[in-house]
């Protein structure tokens, strides 16, 4: 990870710390090439979590947005799933 995407991460941990109560639910979005494996892979890291889950393709039709409402318990478990999908290829997190 590099440093400016570490510090990103520190700042977030650290505003959600000082703005909110946990456990607290927090929306996730993201934007993905539309391509139902990646969008799947997104969906299966919040399986079994009780996420609710929207999915809307863009008008050309090549980018899916992504929007995750879950229960989290903590900010570093908010920061923890980021980390987790940040590795799906061409994943855009807003």
């Amino acid at each position: 990870m590099d440093k400016k995407t570490e510090e990103f991460y520190v700042r977030l941990k650290e505003e959600l710390a000082n703005t909110s109560e946990w456990p607290n639910e927090y929306l996730y979005k993201f934007i993905v090439p539309t391509d139902a494996k990646k969008v799947k892979e997104v969906e299966n890291t919040f399986d079994n979590m009780g996420a609710v889950i929207k999915t809307h393709k863009s008008k050309a039709g090549k980018y899916t947005s992504i929007s995750v409402n879950v229960l989290m318990e903590n900010p570093e478990a908010v920061v923890g799933k980021y980390i987790e999908l940040s590795t799906i290829d061409g994943i855009i997190s807003l």
